[in-house]
């Protein structure tokens, strides 16, 4: 049975059904009416490109199969790729999930945030079975950003909301970023403006042994802290969270790492001082939280700068902290293409 988008977006405007190759995707304002909006939107099966802390995610109401079988289909992402749900707080995500006395104090401390946990799914959950890639798992977030949490609350359940752009891309951090990527794909994108943190979400894993599925937002540091050591785990063949596929984040233009001379017609881009002959800098001064957040737009502007066939070089990036995250993502980027 056809979703009638009527009831979503006004008696004005076409309706559209999932037979339809492309949508007026419309820009919603943050506001009490436009928030409104874009939970009727969800609640009619559609999808809403929100802003979080991190990256703008593709919300999607995470019990309704058909719309989460569209964030696959409008990100083009492979169905063996788990997706995270966001919920807007612990309460809800102990509906969703089992969680044990570690869960509930990483919740604690670093929940609302950009930190993922994955635990074991309740089986009661109500969620569709696309969510979870078919495992026993589940990857919850609770964001911090106050528009995310201004959406969860007027929706009023989960949202499944992996990055809003299309698969293995460079993520958004920007409304325009959502458009240009999922334009024509989606039904609306609510323009929060630029994202503070600019990298993922960290993911950590607590169904067994605490394992480091993905670095993000967290510092691994900071969750050693209160876990003590943290192993790593994740499979490119076999995701068990989001973002372990090998070539991910890729700019249409080469990638090569840790240089500190680059070739000559590479687009350098630095980090820190001493790389005053670079095109780009992900933070002049040498600060991760800087370069996290500029990470993504910076890798735009270089790829427009390579332009076709062209190739970008990253002066090293320290690997603690954030720039844990920051490699990681360079990585993947710079990761062979299949």
């Amino acid at each position: 049975m056809d979703v009638d988008y009527r009831l979503a977006i006004g008696a004005d405007r076409s309706s559209h059904t999932l037979r339809h190759m492309h949508l007026d995707t419309l820009d919603i304002q943050p506001d009490e009416a436009g928030l409104a909006r874009a939970a009727a939107i969800l609640r009619a099966g559609g999808l809403v490109a929100m802003p979080t802390e991190t990256v703008y995610g593709l919300a999607g109401d995470a019990r309704n199969g058909r719309a989460v079988a569209r964030i696959f289909a409008a990100k083009a992402r492979p169905q063996f790729n788990p997706l995270i749900v966001h919920i807007p707080d612990l309460a809800m995500a102990r509906h969703l999930a089992v969680f044990d006395a570690r869960a509930e104090a990483v919740a604690a401390a670093f929940w609302p945030g950009a930190l993922t946990l994955v635990l074991p799914l309740r089986a009661n959950a109500g969620l569709s079975p696309l969510v979870t890639a078919g495992l026993t798992t589940v990857a919850l977030r609770c964001p911090a950003h106050a528009v995310a949490q201004a959406l969860l609350r007027a929706f009023g359940g989960p949202l499944a909301a992996p990055s809003a752009n299309p698969s293995g891309r460079v993520s958004p951090t920007r409304a325009d970023h959502v458009r240009a990527g999922l334009g024509g794909r989606i039904e609306a994108i609510i323009d929060g403006g630029p994202c503070a943190v600019g990298v993922e979400s960290t993911i950590l894993g607590l169904d067994g042994v605490p394992l480091l599925l993905r670095p993000g937002g967290v510092a691994q540091e900071a969750l050693e802290a209160l876990l003590g050591p943290i192993g790593t785990g994740g499979s490119a063949e076999k995701p068990n969270a989001p973002g372990q596929l090998a070539s991910h984040y890729a700019p249409d233009a080469g990638v090569r790492l840790g240089v500190t001379a680059p070739a000559p017609g590479e687009v350098w881009v630095g980090f820190g001082p001493g790389c005053e002959g670079a095109a780009l800098n992900l933070s002049p001064s040498g600060d991760l939280v800087q370069a996290a957040a500029a990470l993504f737009q910076v890798l735009r502007d270089a790829d427009h700068l390579a332009g076709p066939g062209g190739r970008i070089a990253f002066a090293p990036v320290p690997e603690q902290g954030l720039g844990r995250a920051i490699n990681d993502r360079l990585r993947r980027a710079a990761a062979p293409r299949s």
